[in-house]
């Protein structure tokens, strides 16, 4: 790093702590709605947490929240915010539905009033130019708690489009971006999604942690083998070029850089992780037993999501495509099939095979994947 960068922050780092148990609510959410309603829901509701985390990630960029107590404290204030968010996911669309958007609307208007006040004057035109839409997505979720059904989703779909969408319409022009630590604060987020898969595990054992069925050690076994890959994929090939990519554009490129690739392709990076942790929870639950439809496309779709996010961000930031991995994201789904006809440790273990095979193929095939087109 730099000297003219500066480290992920424990502030920072505190914040991050909140999304371990958020994105645990999340698939906690999913387990007790277990349709394809609740999927959607999941997934809307993962795009709300993101974007949080997102715009905080930009903000911690553009001001320092060591030296200055009002903007630790206003941090604080935010990580509190999203603790009571996250509290909220599992009746989001229900009886927390009001608790859940105005908790969220507080965290996001500490976000736009702690820019207005603490960044440079180019940076606060620049928040101003997206404020409408960075509060007015929220709001409509406030809205959206008195509702329900079919127009309650609406708003929220609404909402989303109108929160991610501002910065795309009205550009990012006036952001300063620190590329080193953006990029770490990205792996950071990843490693918290990652984790998840492992306290999904945990939580998938149950609570009598005293009798182990083998079958279900060896199903946690492989389940961090999985995590292991596709941690192996992200930060030994991936993150690596992007990071050198970020590096090298000037600052009206690296401000779109990190819009695009990073805000909006990390998504799907982190909702794939997700989503396999929660197929790796019911694998680990009952490894004799076939995992039904959703565990099943969750696990085998979520590492075909993970590694689209993965291809995105390369076509993105170079233009060309990662074939490898467009097969493997296609392999992954064609075989759910056949993943719901075998125990699900069977299933855990083909899918394992599918992503160490890859991981080992593009250490072996690519030496110059440390270098900046060595994505």
């Amino acid at each position: 790093m730099s000297d003219s960068e500066e480290p992920v922050t424990p502030v920072e780092l505190f914040f991050d702590l909140v999304f371990v148990f958020a994105f645990v609510q999340v698939t906690t959410f999913l387990a007790g709605d277990l349709t394809w309603i609740g999927v959607a829901r999941a997934v809307a509701l993962l795009a709300v947490l993101w974007w949080g985390w997102v715009c905080y990630t930009w903000l911690t960029d553009a001001i320092s929240t060591e030296e200055n107590v009002p903007e630790r404290v206003a941090i604080y204030a935010a990580t509190a915010g999203m603790f009571i968010v996250a509290l909220a996911v599992p009746t989001a669309f229900e009886d927390g539905a009001l608790l859940f958007g105005i908790a969220y609307f507080v965290v996001r208007g500490l976000h736009v009033a702690l820019y207005a006040t603490a960044a440079t004057p180019e940076t606060r035109d620049a928040i101003f130019r997206l404020a409408p839409g960075f509060l007015g997505g929220p709001i409509l979720l406030v809205v959206a708690s008195f509702l329900d059904g079919p127009l309650q989703g609406v708003l929220w779909i609404l909402a989303l489009v109108i929160d991610y969408g501002v910065a795309y319409v009205r550009g990012v022009a006036g952001f300063q971006i620190h590329a080193e630590h953006f990029v770490e604060r990205h792996r950071d987020i990843v490693i918290i999604a990652l984790g998840e898969s492992v306290l999904a595990m945990g939580l998938g054992l149950g609570d009598d942690l005293l009798v182990l069925p083998p079958e279900s050690i060896i199903a946690a076994f492989l389940g961090i083998v999985l995590a292991a890959a596709l941690a192996w994929l992200y930060f030994d090939y991936v993150t690596l070029g992007m990071e050198a990519n970020l590096v090298a554009a000037d600052q009206s490129e690296r401000a779109k850089m990190a819009r695009d690739t990073y805000s909006y392709l990390h998504f799907p990076i982190v909702v794939g992780i997700i989503f396999v942790a929660f197929g790796l929870k019911k694998v680990v639950a009952d490894p004799q037993v076939s995992l039904e439809v959703i565990p099943a496309v969750a696990l085998c779709g979520g590492g075909a999501i993970y590694l689209l996010g993965d291809v995105a961000c390369r076509l993105r930031d170079v233009g060309t495509v990662s074939k490898p991995r467009l097969v493997v994201a296609l392999v992954a789904c064609a075989i759910i099939p056949v993943i719901l006809q075998v125990p699900s440790i069977v299933a855990l273990a083909g899918v394992l095979v599918l992503f160490v095979a890859l991981a080992v193929f593009e250490t072996i095939y690519s030496a110059n994947r440390r270098s900046i087109r060595g994505m």
